[in-house]
């Protein structure tokens, strides 16, 4: 995950954002470095904080697991001020349901969920004593719709995100702080690979996308800076679908 410290291009204030940067979270933060933006970059990996910041000098790496309450709340307590916020951390662990582990179960809530609910929390805070208008972005999935074998528990995480995602925005709204997600379908990253490692399920699974392809991280990434600026003003509580037409079908 990444804060930043200035301005989105679309803003005159001076936030802070915060997002994962591993695939989606990398291109993210890599197109807002290059506008301008100063960034604090989060992840459990600090060989990926390392390289990240040679790509993008001048961010500031803040390696724990965001899976770790207390660890989170050291870490990240006394970082801020953060106008901007992606919340990108998840973790796609496969399990067919009848054998669903309480350690899978746990782990995956506690990050996909759990986490983004703490780092919220601290964000929105700072943005409400400021008195600042904001944005939050939660990085979903299709599969908050629509599932697949093995993926009941992340599946559950992004369908609880969804909710999520309308109760942060109906609550903060009235404090100017607007709250949505973005829901891809399969983005080739490390994890997105994860899930077509079966080379005719990923064929079969691409022919169902009426465009007939997977998400590319660009996509992703810009769904998120329209929900991070200013020309999404008047939206809250909504999930724009990087699908590919597959909802459609």
């Amino acid at each position: 995950m990444t804060y930043w410290r200035r301005a989105n291009p679309n803003r005159e204030q001076n936030p802070g954002d915060l997002f994962t940067h591993q695939g989606i979270g990398r291109g993210t933060v890599k197109a807002l470095h290059a506008s301008g933006a100063k960034v604090v970059a989060v992840t459990c990996d600090n060989s990926d904080l390392v390289s990240l910041a040679k790509e993008c000098p001048g961010i500031e790496p803040v390696c724990v697991d965001l899976g770790d309450w207390e660890a989170t709340e050291k870490a990240l307590g006394g970082i801020g001020p953060v106008d901007l916020l992606v919340n990108n951390a998840g973790v796609a662990l496969m399990q067919p349901f009848i054998e669903s582990t309480k350690e899978i179960f746990d782990r995956s809530f506690n990050v996909n969920v759990r986490a983004i609910v703490q780092v919220s929390q601290m964000v929105a805070k700072g943005m409400i004593k400021r008195g600042v208008a904001g944005s939050i972005v939660n990085i979903s999935s299709m599969v908050a719709h629509v599932t697949y074998p093995g993926l009941a528990t992340y599946s559950s995480t992004k369908g609880a995100l969804t909710m999520l995602t309308k109760a942060m925005a109906l609550e903060l709204g009235p404090h100017k702080i607007r709250v949505n997600s973005v829901n891809p379908t399969v983005v080739l990253t490390d994890m997105g690979k994860k899930v077509t490692e079966d080379a005719e399920f990923a064929r079969k699974l691409k022919e169902r996308h009426p465009l007939r392809k997977f998400a590319e991280v660009e996509d992703v990434v810009n769904s998120i800076l329209f929900l991070l600026s200013n020309h999404s003003a008047s939206t809250t509580g909504s999930g724009i679908l990087v699908d590919a037409g597959y909802l459609a079908s």
